[in-house]
C-alpha cells in the first residue's frame, strides 16, 4: 500500500498548509501544572504534568505531525502498566472547530496493548462538566466510542473535536463531528466522559479486539487522571457505541472480565452492531456499502500480518489501486470512494470469504466469544442497508445461551442506519441513567419488535432537554451546571 501512503502524506500535507494559512502553526510550551490526586481515591495517578491549553486562534497539530504526544518512545510506552498515563494536556472543544464548548477539557496519552497484547501508546479526551453532582454523589464515567470509521490520525475524535482543528467537513470525518452532539447530551446529564481514539496509531478501523482494549485502558487512564474528580476504580463506568462505534463497544464488554476485572463497568450499551466482518463484506458486496466496508478490510489487515500477507498477495491491480486510494482518507470521502461495486472481485483466486486465512481472520474480529459480565442494551434497525440484523440476531442469542447474562435487546423497523442512530439517543440515555442510579437490570434476556424507537413517550421529555441543552451550549452556557 505505498501508493495510499504517499496519497495520505499529500492529503495531510494539504490539510497542515490549510490551517497554516488561516490561523498560522505556533510552536507552543508552557510550564507543566501539578495535579495532586485525592489519597483516598484508589488507581489515581498520584501526580500527572499537565500542559496547559493552546490560545485561540492558534491550531493544534494534526496528530501525524505530533508524534511527541501521539507516538511516544516505544520503551516509555513498554515501561508503563495498561491505562498509565504518559502525558496529559488541556484543550479547548469546539462545535464545527469554532463554537467554544464550556466545559473542562484534556487530552491524556496512555500505554495499552494491541490484539496481541503488545504495548501500544493510545489517546483519549477526558471530559468534565461544570458544576457539581445530585447531592455531592460521585460522578460516574461514560466511555464515548464514537463511529470514526477512518484510515487516518486525523480523522480521531481527539483531533476533530478541538477548536481551530481544521473542520471534519473538509477532512471527511463527518462521524467524529456529527457525534460530538450525543458527548454533550452525556455530558448535560452531569456525566464525565471519556472518547478514546480506540482505532490506535494504525487507525486499524474495524479491529476490534485492539479497539476492545483501547476503550478499557482509556477508562483507566479517565479514573487515573486527578483532574477528572472520579472515585478512583469505585467510579460507577457506562460504555455507548453506534455501528464503528459498536466494534470497540462490544469487544469491550466481552474482554473486560479478562482484560480489565477491576472496572465497575454497570452497563453497555451498543447499536448498529457489527458483530460479524464477513456478513458485513456480503451484505456491501455490490451494495452502497462498498466503499466503507472496504475500508474497513484495510483497517483490519493493519492489525492482522496474516490477512495483510493474504491481501498482498491476493489483491489484483484494480484493487490494489483501490485500496490505495483509500488510504489515510475519513469516513466520508473512503464511503463516496467506491460504493457498489464488487468487493470479492477485487482478489484472485476465489471466493476471498471462503479461504481459510481469511476466515480466521474474522474469526478473530467477530464477537461472541464470550458473554459480557454487564447489563447490556443492544438496538438495531431490522431493514438495515448497511449492518445486516442476522448477526446481530445471531449475537443475542449467543449471549443468552448463558443463564446469567442480561440482554435487552430492541428491533426497530420503520428506521435504517443513520436514523437510528439518532432516534435511539433518548433511550439510550434513559437505560443508562438507570445504570448509573444503581437501578437494577432486568435478569435474563428481552428482546422486543417496535415500529419506531423514537415513538416512545417516555423518551420525549428526554429529546427536549437535549436539544434544549444543545442550543444554549450553543450560546455559552455551561454544559452539565
Amino acid at each position: 500500500m505505498a501508493g495510499g501512503r504517499v496519497f495520505g502524506r499529500g492529503l495531510r500535507r494539504v490539510c497542515v498548509a490549510a490551517a497554516v494559512a488561516v490561523m498560522g502553526q505556533v510552536a507552543f510550551s508552557g510550564p507543566a501544572l501539578g495535579a495532586p490526586a485525592a489519597a483516598d481515591a484508589p488507581g489515581v495517578t498520584p501526580q500527572v504534568a499537565v500542559q496547559p491549553p493552546l490560545p485561540f486562534p492558534v491550531p493544534p497539530k494534526i496528530p501525524e505531525f505530533d508524534a511527541e504526544f501521539y507516538s511516544p518512545p516505544a520503551e516509555v510506552v513498554a515501561s508503563k502498566a495498561p491505562g498509565e498515563i504518559i502525558a496529559a494536556r488541556q484543550v479547548h472543544l469546539a462545535n464545527f472547530s469554532v463554537i467554544p464548548l464550556n466545559v473542562d477539557a484534556w487530552q491524556v496519552s496512555y500505554r495499552s496493548n494491541n490484539g496481541r497484547d503488545e504495548a501500544i501508546p493510545a489517546v483519549a479526551t477526558v471530559i468534565k462538566p461544570r458544576g457539581g453532582t445530585r447531592d455531592g454523589a460521585p460522578r460516574p464515567l461514560l466511555s464515548f466510542q464514537m463511529a470514526e470509521d477512518s484510515l487516518g490520525r486525523y480523522c480521531a475524535p481527539s483531533y476533530v473535536m478541538q477548536q481551530a482543528s481544521v473542520p471534519w467537513m473538509l477532512t471527511g470525518a463527518v462521524t467524529s463531528g456529527a457525534q460530538f452532539l450525543e458527548v454533550q447530551a452525556a455530558l448535560a446529564q452531569g456525566w464525565a466522559v471519556v472518547v478514546p481514539d480506540h482505532q490506535g496509531p494504525n487507525s486499524s478501523f474495524a479491529a476490534g479486539p485492539v479497539a476492545g482494549r483501547i476503550t478499557l485502558d482509556g477508562i483507566r487512564a479517565a479514573e487515573n487522571f486527578a483532574p477528572m474528580q472520579l472515585n478512583g476504580r469505585s467510579t460507577k463506568v457506562g460504555m455507548v457505541g453506534y455501528s464503528g462505534g459498536s466494534i470497540p463497544t462490544g469487544h469491550a464488554a466481552e474482554l473486560r472480565k479478562s482484560y480489565a476485572p477491576e472496572l465497575d463497568i454497570v452497563g453497555a450499551a451498543a447499536g448498529g452492531v457489527a458483530a460479524d466482518l464477513g456478513a458485513l463484506v456480503e451484505n456491501a458486496n455490490n451494495a452502497l456499502g462498498a466503499g466503507i466496508v472496504a475500508s474497513g478490510v484495510i483497517g483490519v489487515s493493519r492489525e492482522d500480518p496474516e490477512l495483510a500477507a493474504f491481501v498482498d498477495e491476493r489483491i489484483n491491480p484494480v484493487g490494489r489501486a483501490l485500496f490505495a486510494a483509500k488510504d489515510n482518507l475519513c469516513v466520508a470521502w473512503n464511503s463516496s470512494l467506491a460504493p457498489l461495486l464488487n468487493l470479492k472481485g477485487f482478489f484472485d483466486g476465489g471466493d476471498p470469504l471462503q479461504n481459510p486465512v481469511a476466515k480466521k481472520a474474522l474469526a478473530r474480529t467477530a464477537m461472541g466469544t464470550s458473554v459480557p459480565d454487564m447489563p447490556v442494551y443492544i438496538y438495531q434497525s431490522n431493514p438495515d442497508w448497511l449492518v445486516p440484523v442476522g448477526p446481530v440476531n445471531k449475537l443475542v442469542g449467543t449471549y443468552c445461551q448463558d443463564p446469567s447474562a442480561s440482554v435487552t435487546y430492541t428491533r426497530d423497523h420503520f428506521s435504517e442506519h443513520l436514523s437510528l442512530e439518532v432516534a435511539a439517543v433518548p433511550s439510550v440515555i434513559l437505560w443508562m441513567r438507570d445504570r448509573f442510579a444503581g437501578v437494577p437490570a432486568q435478569k435474563g434476556c428481552s428482546t422486543t419488535d417496535v415500529g419506531s424507537i423514537a415513538l416512545d413517550s417516555k423518551t420525549w421529555p428526554v429529546w427536549v432537554q437535549v436539544v434544549g441543552e444543545e442550543l444554549a451550549g450553543l450560546f455559552g452556557k455551561p454544559i452539565g451546571a
